[in-house]
């Protein structure tokens, strides 16, 4: 998620990134080594308690794996400021060895190829507070209006390993879900992913809150949310809808949250069947922004239209929805459904989810306030550095992989021209890559063969390159020329243009290209249809 809404926090983000050199650190955590390959992790089951007063985590992860090549050693992570209390194994204590956020656990026998393994990891400690969440991973500490705790934690980025020791890379979800059980003092309540298994009272002062994932889940979208919640239940089509929400807010949340049922048609017509059916669908209020965890959608936009209240298009038609809501949620399918086997591939999370805004607004309020949103976003798009960021070191690409990757997303729905086709591939992709993990080049390669259409160059030139593709015209001899200016040589992007009323499609290479086009006498008979294509155009 983390959008960016003003000017000034994009530029600081380029200037940080940009100046950020490459450290032991994030390879151990961005890198695939055999001390992580050697694995898969099955399931989690997380039982833990939260102190709120001391801001203190302890517990443990039964961690649940088989063996995919013969290992003795393998790697977890936990934050090196959290303490490792033992790791247990068959009733014996590991040894293990810190490197920085990585703890590599010697076993005392070398494990065989496809056996199944277990181990519990306790640890404890006082887990990193967030100065900005989301932008910055970590926990939020807060009070409600009564005065009583109201506890979230948001990490897409810096990582699940901030709080509860994991396999932290996105290659590795449990295939069997999760088990999340948090202990809290009694009046509050903790909503985690997943089904409400039951509660019970520890006898000491303690309540203990169980959840249950059936499906693979992303490491960091496993979440915990404290507070003295009101819960609110809803159905459409089979589907739970839930809704946790501070005790203040319940009549508010119950009118606000009428538009998540428009929202779930409009997807499910596009995108396909909810992801998560056996977990539900929930909306839980956080005292930070918001955040896709899955099937515990983290919501925090204080029941305001817009982006806290605010038009994120600068179009008018951003103002017709709860942003958060609506982006949040479309992160099921394509973020938590659809998963990036690296953080520098996190555009397929955001851009396709940015998109899905504007798939919403035209199942709503129809193509041209769908066109004049998106269009509208253009104003956030920096072109700063690269969108695909650098592999194996836990690193994202530019913030542009939201409005720019939505805008390039646009882009191809209209040179592929047949909106019937598009729709059936954007629903084909949902399905055929539904609860997998993929990269940048199966994403590439589904779209090429869908459309029949080399989409390569234009893929990439929007992925790796900060420019955009300026389309220029001149007049030589009364005819028309045009070409595109790219750093992709081989780019060949149709573009429709408007001359004398009559729409035509151009089919512009990187090489100069003349066509007669009667009654064309200047450049300001040309129209270029912009609002289907994120270009730039130049007449010389």
């Amino acid at each position: 998620m983390r959008e960016f809404c003003i000017l000034f926090l994009f530029i600081t983000f380029a200037i940080t990134a940009n100046a950020q050199t490459y450290t032991r650190r994030d390879s151990l955590q961005g890198g695939l080594r055999p001390e992580r390959t050697s694995f898969d992790v099955q399931h989690y089951d997380l039982n833990i308690t939260v102190n709120p007063d001391e801001r203190y985590i302890s517990g443990y992860n039964n961690i649940t794996f088989k063996i995919v090549e013969n290992t003795k050693r393998i790697q977890l992570d936990l934050f090196e400021n959290m303490k490792v209390d033992s790791i247990i194994y068959n009733n014996k204590k590991l040894a293990y060895k810190r490197d920085n956020d990585a703890v590599f656990i010697t076993f005392y026998n070398e494990l065989k190829k496809g056996s199944e393994q277990q181990l519990r990891f306790y640890y404890s400690g006082k887990p990193v507070v967030a100065r900005n969440a989301p932008w910055d991973g970590g926990f939020v500490f807060r009070k409600d209006n009564q005065g009583k705790p109201w506890i979230g934690v948001a990490v897409q980025g810096t990582g699940a390993s901030l709080w509860y020791p994991v396999k932290d890379h996105q290659t590795d979800e449990p295939d069997n879900g999760a088990t999340i059980k948090v202990a809290v003092p009694n009046g509050l309540m903790n909503v985690s992913n997943g089904r409400f298994t039951g509660s019970e009272d520890l006898g000491n002062g303690y309540t203990r809150w169980d959840w249950e994932v059936k499906n693979p889940i992303n490491n960091y979208t496993i979440t915990l949310n404290i507070a003295d919640y009101a819960h609110i239940h809803d159905n459409i089509n089979g589907l739970d809808l839930d809704y946790y929400v501070l005790k203040d807010n319940e009549e508010k949340a119950r009118k606000h949250f009428e538009e998540v049922k428009p929202m779930i048609e409009c997807f499910e017509s596009k995108f396909g069947k909810y992801p998560f059916y056996e977990d539900g669908y929930k909306l839980v209020e956080t005292p930070y922004l918001g955040m896709e965890h899955q099937s515990a959608v983290a919501y925090g936009n204080n029941y305001k239209k817009g982006y806290r209240g605010m038009d994120m298009s600068y179009s008018g038609v951003g103002m017709l929805f709860d942003y958060i809501t609506i982006h949040e949620s479309g992160h099921e399918w394509f973020g938590n459904s659809i998963t990036s086997n690296d953080i520098a591939d996190m555009w397929i999370h955001e851009s396709f989810t940015t998109y899905s805004e504007t798939v919403f607004v035209e199942c709503r309020y129809g193509y041209e306030k769908a066109m004049k949103y998106i269009n509208g976003q253009r104003m956030n798009v920096q072109n700063d550095k690269p969108i695909i960021g650098i592999f194996g070191v836990n690193k994202e690409g530019s913030g542009d992989m939201y409005f720019k990757g939505s805008l390039m997303l646009n882009t191809l729905r209209h040179i592929v021209n047949d909106d019937d086709k598009w729709w059936a591939m954007l629903l084909k992709y949902a399905n055929t890559y539904r609860k997998q993990i993929i990269d940048s080049e199966t994403v590439i390669n589904f779209f090429n063969t869908e459309s029949g259409i080399n989409l390569t160059p234009v893929f990439n030139q929007y992925l790796k390159h900060t420019t955009i593709p300026v389309l220029e015209f001149k007049m030589h001899k009364g005819l028309l020329c045009y070409r595109w200016k790219t750093d992709e040589k081989d780019f060949a992007m149709p573009v429709d243009i408007v001359v004398n009323d009559n729409e035509i499609r151009l089919q512009p290479t990187t090489t100069w290209d003349d066509k007669f086009i009667d009654k064309v006498e200047d450049l300001d008979d040309v129209e270029v249809l912009a609002n289907k294509f994120y270009i730039k155009v130049q007449k010389l």
